[in-house]
Order: C-alpha cells, then structure tokens, then sequence
C-alpha cells in the first residue's frame, strides 16, 4: 500500500476534487482517480473525499493507492533502445510505432509487454496492471526519451516532479510552412473538442480548458517545413500538435491536426509521411535517489534524419534559405 500526503496551498472554487486530483497525477485516468474515491482510496482533512466537492487552501488531502492485482498482460520480447537504465529506473528512446500500453486495438505488442519482459517485472505497480512503471507517454507516432519507474518510490518521485513542472521536456519537431515569429511562447489552454473526441483544441483564457505552455524556436528553414525546437512547460494531451496548429503551423505528416496543409505539403514536395514528425529528444529530472539532476538526449530515428535529408535537398535545388541557427 503507497500512501502520499499534502497539502493544498490554493483554494479552488471552480473546479471538482476530482479533476484537481488528476492533474496531479497525470498517469491516472480521471476515471481511476474517481474509482480511487468512490473506493475510499481518498481522504480530505481525516473524511471521505466527495469527487464535487472543492479543493480549498489548508486541506490535508491523502491518497492511498492499494496494491496492484496480478497482471494479466503478457511479457513480449519486443526490442527496445534503452539510453539507460538503473535499480530505480528505464530511460528510453521509444520507437513512434511503439505504442505505449495496452488498450482497443492494441491488446499486445505495447511498450507494457516489452517492459515486463525487459524487466522480469521489476517494474513499479501503481500505474496498475495496463501500465505497470508508466510515469508519463509518448503518443502513436512520437519517437524518443520516456522515463519508467522501477521501483514504487521511484514512480512517487517522479510523479511529483512531473505534476510540479520540474521536468525538462525538450522536443524537435518538423512542422508545415515558412514558421513565423521564429521564436516565441505559446500559452493557449487546451480542453477536448467539442465534437471530434479525439482531438484536443485550444480554447480562449477563461474557458473550461487545462493552462498549456510550449515555447519554441526555430532550427533551420527547409522546403516548405521548418524545423523546430520545443519546450513543453506543461504536459497536456496532444500539447505541441495542438499548439503548432493553433499558431497556423501544423506539425508535417499530423494527419489528425493538419491534413490540409499536409495534403498541400505532398502535392508540392512529394513527401508522404507514414506519422508526425515529433520526437522527444531531452529528457532532465533529478534522480529518485538523490543522485543529483540528470539528463538524457535521444538521437533522431531514421525515418527523421531521412525527412529532414530530403526536405534539406529540395530546399537547396528550389533556393530556400535554410536560414539554419
């Protein structure tokens, strides 16, 4: 049984515990964090927590998470590309085809079926039997580094720095068009549309929307692309494709959030591009067992090195300037 204490330090008229629970912990489904209540998992001030109620300054809220049930999900040998890995933790380099855990229509040949198998099932259990060691993900389609918990105390630790942005999340991105300003901060909150429900949208200050910040800047100009840097200072689903397509620059090969520009990109370039192309290349946190601050970059996978070849070729032969930082 974990057990994790504290102490709300803002009082939030506005907004359902439930919901203030789950941006704490990211990992968890809000439906989990519901299941969590209604189970009796959660306590505010020594009482049963109530999902509508409101979290208010100076309560002492404590959460337990009981112990996870044996897993059902089978162990695969599937490779992996670990960058490193210790008695606490796993850094990987994910593959964009690598989904991350079991769900519809991915029942197996998830990164959750690698671990177990990598692992032995030495893996943290609070992510439950679906996501055993899952700290954060990376969608289908993003490539690079992802952190995964060993042990329990490991899991807690970096959940806590996760929820209170102590995590440094670099990505490199590819994104259609001319990109302008060539550096900048995008704050726009993000909520899920309101009629595709499996999009994400950005919705004006002040609406029901999570607060998402993206600062980027600019690599290098190619043909008819920019290549880009950006920081997540907030981890919201969806947050960079989200954001690049809110500013007017859809992310290349995003078919979900910019099939038009991408359909203009091939028709011009020639390029089809199998997903987007989005790849985490840092990751920076302090080590669970006070091992100081470390960081951990992950090369560009092939099928990127190979757009960015291409895309640097037919900027040279149509007189783009590269315009490269």
């Amino acid at each position: 049984m974990e057990r994790d204490v504290f102490t709300v330090t803002e009082s939030l008229p506005g907004q359902r515990f439930d919901a203030f629970l789950r941006e704490r912990y990211e990992q968890s489904s809000r439906g989990e964090i519901q299941r969590l209540m209604k189970e009796g998992w959660v306590q505010v001030n020594g009482r049963l927590a109530k999902a509508a109620q409101s979290p208010r300054s100076g309560d002492v809220v404590e959460v337990r998470w009981p112990a996870p049930i044996a897993t059902e999900v089978v162990a695969q040998d599937i490779p992996l590309d670990v960058l490193h890995e210790d008695a606490d933790l796993l850094v990987l380099n994910k593959a964009a085809e690598l989904v991350v855990h079991p769900s519809a229509g991915h029942a197996d040949g998830t990164l959750v079926n690698a671990l177990l198998h990598h692992c032995h099932g030495q893996l943290s259990g609070i992510g439950g039997v679906e996501r055993p060691g899952i700290v954060h993900r990376l969608d289908l389609g993003t490539s690079g580094c992802l952190v995964v918990a060993k042990s329990d105390a490991a899991h807690r630790s970096l959940q806590e720095q996760f929820a209170h942005r102590k995590v440094e999340k670099t990505y490199q991105c590819i994104v259609c068009g001319a990109l302008t300003p060539e550096s900048g901060d995008i704050r726009a909150p993000i909520a899920r549309h309101t009629t595709q429900r499996k999009r994400m949208a950005a919705v004006q200050p002040g609406a029901r929307g999570r607060t998402a910040w993206t600062s980027y800047r600019l690599l290098e100009r190619l043909w008819e692309t920019s290549f880009v840097e950006a920081r997540l200072h907030t981890g919201r689903t969806h947050q960079i494709r989200v954001h690049f397509q809110h500013l007017g620059f859809p992310l290349a090969g995003d078919e979900l959030y910019g099939s038009r520009a991408n359909t203009r990109l091939t028709e011009t370039t020639g390029l089809v591009l199998q997903r987007q192309m989005l790849h985490a290349r840092r990751l920076a946190f302090f080590h669970p067992r006070g091992k100081g601050w470390v960081e951990f970059d992950a090369p560009l996978p092939p099928d990127f090195e190979a757009t960015l070849a291409a895309l640097r070729r037919g900027a040279m032969d149509f007189g783009t300037t590269n315009g490269r930082r």
